[in-house]
């Protein structure tokens, strides 16, 4: 993407640089490189004073960073609904095939059972 930002030299503000095609019958021809504010007509491209890119300013530091949030302890998430063996999930809803009911993947209960992690059942209706 080429540069469109300009201190014109002419008029010394900041502004933009407007490309305006030239045609020969139907063929572009070249580009009329000109001043969005004073409409100073520039020679070529090499003529035109591009604004300087400055880098972003750092608002933030590392310093700045909360400490990482752990939710679950260690192991503790794989009590969830989504990894017991009674949890059924079809398009339509996700259902606990113990209590015969429906309910979330992030439910839990004291009659969580381990799914087994076996490609050969899949877990549905």
């Amino acid at each position: 993407m080429k540069a469109v930002e300009i201190i014109c030299t002419n008029c010394d503000t900041e502004a933009f640089l407007k490309r305006e095609p030239v045609y020969e019958g139907l063929t572009k021809a070249g580009e009329i490189l000109s001043c969005s504010a004073c409409g100073f007509v520039f020679a070529s491209e090499e003529d035109v004073p591009f604004k300087e890119k400055t880098a972003a300013p750092q608002v933030f530091t590392e310093a700045d960073r909360s400490e990482k949030v752990e939710v679950f302890d260690e192991g503790e998430n794989k009590r969830l609904c989504r990894y017991c063996a009674h949890y059924v999930v079809n398009p339509f809803m996700q259902f606990c095939s113990h209590h015969k009911k429906e309910v979330q993947a992030t439910d839990t209960c004291a009659q969580f059972l381990a799914k087994e992690e076996s490609l050969d059942a899949p877990n549905r209706f």
